[in-house]
């Protein structure tokens, strides 16, 4: 006679997290830190292994700006149609991707960039705040500096649109201001290797670091100091609600339950809540990174080039160069002619911002852009939650949109 095998299933937790990145990270230091015992539960083999692995490292607490706006509709052909330019877009006739492009174009206007540029701030400055607490609390090391940001531009043009988003964010407390090319030089010297700098917008307070190395410190904290548990390399088949508790299938036929879920699993997390029924409209966004020792001229401060739509981000003695943005690309693979091209421009930006010629480590990852540019927080009902959507902020936002996301759940207790 024979029985049938029941899977083993875990003991409870008051909440699971699925998604180890710096936003799954930063919501489970926020439970756990309220008392609530935690799991953490990845499909990688470690913390930060997708799209927070190899970011441009800058924390933009100013610079929220939203993707959408009236500049957008001038913008259009080069977006929808470029094939070497730093924007592109893979088109498909899947209704997801078609309604995430008219949403996006629903936000192209000065009312829209303005609202949604101003959400995002208000999340980043609670975001700064909440990665102040942390550190005062625990003086992680993952290469933090305040070494303040340049928004460079190639014409006074550009720079007048810049003025415009100074003055709205002004209102928050936001410090930025217009500099001239000269004074952007007296900043930060290695810029007198850009001749084509027209003018800049000087961030001082704004602040960079490894999220890397961020999130494997905090991860040590959270299991040494709070008794959160990972899990890594979990494969989840579905996700339900039996009898008040949370049902995490796996693969391998074992079942973790849970009080609570939080859905922190980045341009993953759309189809893990499909069959919930819960539509998450999150796009794809493919960015590269590179990261090389300093050249000769490094810059100290972070860079912004918007010309060429790249970032360059001092680490100690290594420099992050990150842009492109490759819509909906859904293969994290890095292609080997846009990281070539990414390479190129950075040379052309600063040529001597990088040792170009011994690149340590290159990378791509896809970013979960929402047509407003600002993350879903939301709590679902049911002891389910989302914290998702974060685009190219997720570094930035990380902090603050964990403590939104626990607040909200527990609340609704």
């Amino acid at each position: 006679m024979t029985s049938s095998a029941v899977p083993p299933v875990s003991p409870g937790h008051d909440l699971i997290v699925i998604g180890a990145g710096v936003v799954g990270l930063a919501s489970a230091y926020a439970a756990a830190r309220r008392g609530c015992s935690v799991l953490l539960v990845d499909r990688n083999s470690g913390p930060a292994m997708g799209t927070s692995f190899a970011n441009g490292a800058q924390l933009s607490y100013a610079y929220t700006d939203a993707m959408a706006g009236p500049g957008t509709w001038k913008q259009l052909p080069e977006m929808a149609f470029g094939r070497n330019g730093p924007f592109r877009t893979r088109w498909s006739a899947d209704p997801d991707f078609l309604r995430w492009g008219l949403a996006f174009l629903r936000q192209a206007s000065t009312g829209g960039l303005h609202r949604n540029t101003l959400a995002t701030l208000e999340l980043a400055l609670e975001s700064r705040q909440a990665m102040r607490s942390l550190l005062q609390e625990h003086p992680i090391d993952f290469e933090h500096a305040v070494s303040g940001k340049l928004h460079l531009y190639p014409s006074v043009k550009g720079m007048h649109g810049a003025a415009a988003m100074i003055a709205l964010k002004r209102t928050s407390g936001v410090q930025q201001r217009l500099v001239s090319a000269e004074e952007a030089r007296r900043i930060e010297p290695a810029l007198c290797g850009a001749p084509w700098l027209a003018g800049a917008v000087y961030s001082p307070d704004e602040e960079a670091g490894d999220p890397y190395r961020f999130s494997q410190r905090l991860l040590q904290v959270m299991e040494h100091q709070y008794g959160v548990q990972a899990k890594f390399g979990i494969h989840i088949s579905s996700l339900r609600n039996a009898g008040g508790h949370w049902q995490l299938q796996l693969q391998d036929g074992q079942v973790l339950t849970a009080k609570r879920v939080l859905v922190c699993a980045g341009i993953d997390s759309a189809t893990l809540l499909k069959p919930l029924r819960l539509r998450m409209p999150v796009m794809a966004i493919k960015g590269y990174s590179f990261t090389a020792a300093c050249g000769a001229n490094a810059p100290q401060v972070s860079i912004t080039d918007t010309k060429r739509k790249l970032v360059f981000c001092r680490l100690g003695e290594r420099i992050r160069v990150a842009g492109l943005a490759d819509l909906n690309d859904w293969n994290p693979t890095p292609e080997p002619t846009r990281l070539a091209q990414l390479i190129a421009q950075a040379r052309a930006s600063l040529p001597e911002a990088a040792d170009y010629d011994h690149i340590q480590s290159s990378w791509a990852g896809l970013r979960p852009v929402t047509p407003w540019s600002s993350p879903i927080i939301r709590n679902l009902g049911d002891g389910l939650g989302c914290n998702i959507g974060h685009g190219m902020l997720g570094w930035t936002l990380a902090m603050g949109s964990g403590e939104r996301a626990v607040a909200q759940l527990l609340d609704a207790r």
